[in-house]
């Protein structure tokens, strides 16, 4: 395993930022109205930004589509050479999210292995079942299409959606903590990939004890390698 494929950690530990910066946030902080505050921030930063994403035409959308495929061609091909036997999970596009489908249906040509998530119960990690155009879904939790049956896989990559991303490589989703939570529970865990818009990038998530940064971050401008937390 090379070091870009070490799993990231978590936030960085304390240190004397807070009394230097009035708005550092000390991420491994257990203050209870810290993290209301934090949790209050995140939903309204969510909002804003899935309604600035909303407001995306659709062709517009597409070629962000299009463009992040490319990027993730050549980052994969950087990492790994050819996918050959390896198990790439994404998502089933909702709220506007980037749509990778086709992306993903043309792995089985490359010798790779499509995955969606399913959430078998609530709260648990996710499990991933194979996914290809043929298919047969059904509808899951919060009414998302996922495959109706299959074998669990344990993806060797895996690209989550962001709502919003920092330059640290931490993401913002929709606050159900599933992924974090997904990639806390993987034993060895798969490389993490954000996927996502250049418009939702924010100075910080103010990531706290629970996040999981992502190895790399791809929006249709290319691909970032996230800076280390100060």
């Amino acid at each position: 395993m090379t070091d870009n494929h070490k799993p990231r950690g978590y936030a960085s530990p304390p240190c004397l930022a807070h009394e230097i910066d009035p708005t550092y946030f000390d991420p491994l902080a257990v203050d209870p109205a810290q993290a209301r505050d934090v949790a209050r921030w995140r939903k309204a930063e969510r909002l804003r930004l899935l309604a600035q994403r909303a407001e995306m035409s659709v062709e517009a959308r597409q070629a962000a589509s299009q463009a992040v495929a490319g990027h993730l061609d050549r980052l994969l091909a950087d990492q790994f050479g050819a996918l050959k036997g390896l198990t790439i999970s994404a998502w089933w596009p909702i709220k506007a999210e980037l749509n990778l489908r086709g992306w993903l249906a043309g792995l089985a040509e490359k010798g790779a292995r499509a995955a969606l998530p399913v959430v078998l119960t609530k709260g648990a990690p996710l499990t991933f079942r194979v996914w290809t155009p043929e298919t047969r879904m059904e509808r899951g939790f919060w009414n998302i299409p996922v495959p109706a049956d299959g074998n669990n896989v344990r993806p060797d990559i895996t690209l989550a959606p962001v709502v919003g991303w920092d330059d640290t490589g931490y993401r913002l989703g929709y606050g159900g903590g599933y992924f974090d939570r997904t990639l806390a529970a993987s034993s060895p865990r798969p490389m993490a990939i954000g996927v996502g818009l250049l418009a939702a990038r924010i100075p910080t998530i103010f990531p706290q004890p629970h996040d999981i940064g992502m190895q790399f971050i791809v929006t249709e401008t290319g691909v970032r390698l996230p800076k280390a937390p100060s």
